[in-house]
């Protein structure tokens, strides 16, 4: 390497993706991967006049091309079967060049907070230490979206540092704060293939499939093409979006006031006295009200406790505890507001001012509102108290509880312009600024957001994969997670939104070129980050290597056809099942009255699984692994777990 190409690396881990009057994108970098046998288009700017070279080690060639008044500049050339490491150059006049490039198989890995989970940090997967320790994969690169949105589609790519700017060969270091998922799913790749994988991580937890997807796509989709319209039509100016947002808030803030029932004219009125009747049950607390009762319910509840304040605690400042709240709270003693905190599982500590502290009968009153997944009073009994100096009385145990308002009777909440969350902000940001760089595919780990809104994602979610296609003017090869069990375990629960989501994410199995991870087997109940990313990477792994690169199989057990005779529904599969367990469990049964019983079920002759139940005498129906967290047992020949499904249509 010569003098001026160290000095211009220099610059590079200075100035970014400035190479003296060259400006690329930056996932031109040392240590990049491009994906073989493919055209690579290497887009940029130049102060500079008449034209910029390119020229890759692999072939020697200079390719040319010119720059325009604007200062922009578009170059093409192949890239080469799998192998490296190589060279790139690009020069208009002052040359840079990018060392260590490898040619393999690239994958863009998105989604929401289970793609994102990292290997340690708060993601702290299975065995992470010693998965840390072991992930010496230098042919495996990595890249990382930073967390940023945009009103409008942008090139201005933003990456997080692994390992240095831009790519990072894959080490103990550079692994650690990147997507579990991701790695795992390269890790399998690269085992099975032996070729360099590329693995760009642009994940956000917590968001929404809109997100991910352009306002051009969005104004087809039913329920969105009303709001996308009006967001086109805004063309990214803020100040208007945010006028809307602010009218928009201000209605729902409104309406949901009006809805709660603990709210009378704008005031709460359940937080003076302890409250007793109708509609008060109790609730054992700390712990998520779905575990109480409550189930799958979004929204707004109200809790109370009443404690015995002693005499020399009077006039004195307390110090009230009221656990891991999910996701906000109000809390208020004697009537007076002592706090209030918005974010999920976040320990609350208030201050009670002295004047309120009285000897005798107090009330601690938290009104609690939750938008998805888990909800209300939560975390540990120790996290649950009031306090005075060193002395502490627990209020762990059972509270008065009324619900305050679902969200099922309110419409869905207005998203802040500028949040993760609102339409497009992440396609144009985080997805759109790599259209350029081609890749073999992607993988996509995303659900958990969209459940209240589970109609509405059959149409999305393939409507979005079909928007990524476009954008890279390629039929990509697209394999996604079903969400994972999650929550309380029920035998049945035909109502259950989380069975009704990933209903909509198989629909999208009838898209070509696609692939699904069935995890219905390795959620956990009390998390929904599941640790055991391996095998999820793994299923993953599994279904590109069979659909893609044509290596052994891949191939979910299905549900063909099913018949009823004597009494009896008889499920037949398009492959031999089998149960891990000494009985088969998951399915439930309906007569004509559709009201879903637990099943008895037996395989025969390998492909067929018979179910019955005494409480069913005319079955019409039947539903496997229809829960938020089921109980299921059966496996397919190439032991994957077969995912939920039902022979009905019924809501």
């Amino acid at each position: 390497m010569n003098k001026k190409i160290l000095s211009l690396g220099a610059i590079l881990l200075m100035a970014g993706s400035m190479y003296g009057k060259v400006s690329l994108p930056p996932y031109f970098s040392d240590n990049m991967i491009v994906q073989q046998n493919a055209t690579l288009t290497v887009v940029g700017t130049s102060d500079a006049k008449g034209k910029v070279q390119v020229k890759a080690s692999w072939n020697n060639r200079t390719v040319e091309g010119k720059i325009d008044a604007n200062g922009k500049f578009s170059v093409s050339l192949p890239t080469p079967k799998a192998g490296g490491p190589f060279t790139i150059t690009v020069s208009d006049g002052d040359a840079v060049t990018f060392q260590n490039v490898l040619a393999g198989e690239v994958w863009f890995c998105s989604g929401q907070s289970n793609m994102e989970m990292p290997m340690k940090g708060w993601g702290k997967v299975k065995d992470f230490e010693k998965e840390i320790a072991n992930a010496k994969y230098p042919k495996i690169r990595l890249l990382q979206s930073k967390h940023v949105t945009a009103s409008l589609p942008t090139d201005d790519l933003q990456l997080n540092d692994l390992d240095g700017k831009g790519w990072a060969e894959c080490s103990p270091k550079s692994v650690e704060n990147f997507s579990s998922t991701a790695y795992f799913f390269g890790r399998y790749l690269w085992n099975k293939l032996d070729v360099p994988i590329g693995l760009i991580d642009s994940s956000w937890g917590g968001t929404p499939a809109e997100a991910w997807t352009s306002i051009g796509t969005l104004k087809n989709v039913v329920d969105l093409e009303e709001f996308a319209a009006e967001v086109e039509e805004a063309a990214g100016n803020k100040e208007a979006l945010e006028a809307k947002y602010k009218k928009d808030m201000a209605a729902w803030q409104i309406a949901y006031d009006e809805a709660d029932q603990g709210m009378e004219n704008g005031k709460p009125r359940w937080t003076s006295s302890l409250q007793v009747g109708e509609g008060w049950n109790q609730m054992e607390l700390p712990s998520p009200w779905e575990w109480r009762g409550l189930d799958n319910f979004d929204g707004i509840v109200w809790f109370q406790k009443a404690i015995e304040i002693p005499a020399e605690w009077a006039g004195k400042e307390l110090t009230l505890k009221v656990g891991k709240v999910d996701d906000f709270d109000v809390t208020y003693f004697n009537g007076v507001k002592v706090g209030s905190t918005d974010g999920y599982w976040i320990e609350r500590a208030y201050k009670v001012p002295a004047k309120a502290v009285k000897k005798g009968l107090a009330v601690i009153t938290v009104q609690v509102k939750d938008g998805s997944g888990l909800g209300g009073i939560c975390g540990d009994a120790s996290g649950l108290s009031i306090s005075c100096g060193d002395q502490t009385i627990s209020l762990a145990g059972n509270w008065n509880y009324h619900v305050g308002v679902a969200h099922t009777d309110l419409p869905k909440r207005p998203e802040n312009p500028s949040s993760q969350n609102y339409t497009a902000n992440l396609y144009n940001a985080m997805v759109y600024p790599y259209r350029n760089f081609p890749i073999k595919g992607a993988i996509w780990y995303q659900g958990e957001a969209n459940v209240e809104q589970w109609q509405q994602y059959t149409p999305l979610f393939q409507s979005m994969i079909q928007d990524w296609r476009k954008l890279w003017n390629n039929n990509l090869p697209f394999y996604f997670v079903q969400i994972a069990n999650f929550m309380q375990e029920y035998k049945v629960q035909p109502e259950s939104t989380w069975a009704h989501l990933r209903e909509a994410q198989a629909n999208a199995l009838h898209l070509e070129n696609t692939g699904m991870a069935v995890t219905i087997d390795i959620g956990e109940a009390y998390d929904i980050h599941p640790k055991n990313k391996q095998e999820v990477g793994a299923r993953l792994g599994r279904a590109a290597l069979a659909q893609t690169y044509g290596i052994g199989k891949y191939e979910l057990a299905k549900m063909t056809d099913f018949n009823v005779a004597g009494g009896k529904l008889t499920v037949t599969f398009n492959q031999p099942v089998h149960c891990k367990g000494k009985k088969v469990e998951g399915f439930a049964i309906a007569g004509p009255d559709m009201k879903f019983y637990p099943a008895e079920a037996k395989i025969v002759d390998g492909k067929k699984v018979v179910v019955s139940s005494d409480k069913v005498k005319m079955p019409v129906a039947v539903r496997y692994a229809w829960a938020d967290n089921p109980p299921c047992n059966l496996y397919s020949n190439g032991d994957l777990p077969v995912g939920p499904f039902r022979t009905d249509s019924y809501k």
